[in-house]
């Protein structure tokens, strides 16, 4: 009944929508996630090898995708990792196991790929049921040597973040242009935009950093 096999191009248009549909008025009335998406698979840090879909019944209702991004130590070494994201899942079927199956699919592909971490930025309660943890635990933090409570973390390799103090660098891609995105969503058929607690949510916990 489940399938989970790598995106092709005739699944394009339906991820983008399936994302689309997941994410409009979840974080900020509308969304850009189904943007994102767009723009991602001819970036240089899209990684063609770990995108999936998910079939249920032959019809496909969910996807990830995921990107390089890198870690540097304070003694100067470099770590290639992985970020993930947007995860999707058609609201229909969300809080049934599926996305859970869909990640757990995708950690044992990266792990074949060689790749040892992956950091994210979530509500931790959607992630440390796979294995994340705050990013504090494993003394990775952003640019600036802040904590965010939103920044996860999760060893595909055991230990393999220990003994160092670790900067998170994001691929580019994610730093797109919001005007552009907004544009993109207005010519595709309308949603209604609406504002919802789980903004606030979010607002709230993305402006939370941790301290010692």
């Amino acid at each position: 009944m489940i399938k989970i096999r790598n995106e092709t191009e005739k699944d394009y248009k339906i991820v983008e929508e399936i994302t689309r549909k997941a994410f409009y008025n979840i974080y900020v009335p509308g969304c850009v996630e189904h943007y994102l998406v767009h723009i991602m698979r001819q970036h240089k840090d899209f990684i063609p090898e770990l995108d999936f879909v998910m079939e249920f019944d032959g019809r496909v209702i969910g996807n990830i995708m995921y990107t390089q991004a890198r870690l540097a130590g304070e003694d100067g070494m470099e770590k290639k990792i992985l970020t993930f994201g947007p995860i999707s899942v058609l609201p229909e079927y969300q809080r049934k196991g599926f996305g859970k199956k869909l990640m757990e699919y995708s950690f044992a592909q990266a792990e074949a790929l060689e790749y040892d971490a992956i950091v994210i930025f979530g509500s931790p309660a959607n992630y440390v049921s796979c294995g994340f943890r705050s990013c504090k635990r494993y003394n990775v933090c952003t640019e600036d040597g802040k904590y965010p409570a939103a920044m996860l973390v999760k060893e595909l390799v055991l230990h393999t973040l220990e003994d160092r103090k670790w900067v998170y660098y994001g691929s580019p891609v994610m730093e797109f242009c919001q005007e552009e995105a907004q544009r993109y969503d207005d010519a595709l058929e309308k949603m209604e935009k609406k504002y919802l607690p789980s903004q606030e949510e979010f607002y709230i916990m993305s402006h939370s950093f941790l301290i010692s």
